[in-house]
């Protein structure tokens, strides 16, 4: 069992093979800290070899879940001093900004199941993250926008993960014009998967998702959402070669042991959470 990280920004709660990670600073809208980046680094670190734990929600405290950036915080780094100073800001700032890319990449190809709870509002980085899951759920009235270059700035670690989530067409323009949409417009976007009515509803369905995941085998889980990655990054017969690898490995393993003589019994596999 994992030892979880000691935590302020972010709140970990473990109910039985769900870890939920909250956002907790709805005094700033949750922005994104250095201190969130190192927590979130931290815990998924913690937990990435930990097949008990299954599923990772991700959410935000106060009914928010990510205004993105911590924009306050960025005026003060911009300073005033002379350009060597200057020049000095600006590569501390090139460095925060990669930092929360390092962080996009592990939580995009965490071996548990990603899910992200939103509501309130999911603004430039906080939109960012919606990209990252495996699931997201959204209310109706969620807002969503990629506000940076309405600040003058790029959207610029979160653009690679944004395209690939909605296309490069549709990133272009909301990249572009910083456009503001709903839950319903995000769900056709296809940057969320499934609309909920309410706070009430976003609750229920993820409980059905949880549900779904729970007749999941743990390692399976983790091996496929490996293969799903790397098929963008090998060649297909390099990428088939490596999955029947894998697939041999998880047939003979205790899992796929246990799944196949489950189906043959006619029976429900140990892993199976009821």
């Amino acid at each position: 069992m994992s030892n979880l990280p000691e935590t302020n920004s972010i709140l970990l709660e473990r109910n039985a093979s769900v870890l939920t990670l909250w956002f907790n600073q709805p005094e700033s809208r949750n922005a994104i800290t250095d201190e969130v980046i190192d927590e979130m680094h931290a815990t998924l670190d913690a937990i990435a070899d930990d097949r008990s734990i299954r599923t990772l929600i991700i959410r935000g405290k106060g009914g928010f879940f990510c205004a993105g950036g911590n924009i306050k915080g960025f005026k003060a780094d911009q300073g005033d001093g002379d350009q060597a100073s200057n020049a000095g800001a600006q590569v501390a700032m090139a460095r925060y900004n990669r930092s929360f890319g390092f962080l996009a990449v592990k939580l995009n190809e965490q071996p548990q199941t990603v899910i992200t709870l939103i509501e309130g509002a999911a603004i430039g980085g906080g939109l960012g993250l919606a990209c990252l899951s495996d699931v997201s759920i959204v209310t109706r009235d969620t807002r969503f926008r990629l506000s940076e270059t309405s600040l003058g700035i790029p959207p610029a670690q979160i653009s690679p993960f944004v395209t690939e989530r909605i296309g490069l067409t549709q990133a272009r323009r909301l990249m572009l014009t910083g456009a503001s949409f709903k839950g319903e417009e995000a769900v056709n976007l296809g940057l969320a998967h499934i609309l909920a009515d309410d706070s009430d509803d976003l609750e229920a369905k993820c409980a059905e998702v949880l549900d779904q995941i729970a007749h999941c085998a743990p390692n399976a889980n983790a091996v496929t959402k490996n293969l799903i990655f790397e098929s963008t990054r090998q060649s297909k017969n390099d990428v088939l070669d490596f999955a029947s690898e894998q697939f041999a490995a998880c047939m003979f393993s205790d899992e796929g042991k246990e799944g196949i003589a489950a189906f043959v019994e006619k029976r429900i596999p140990s892993w199976a959470e009821q």
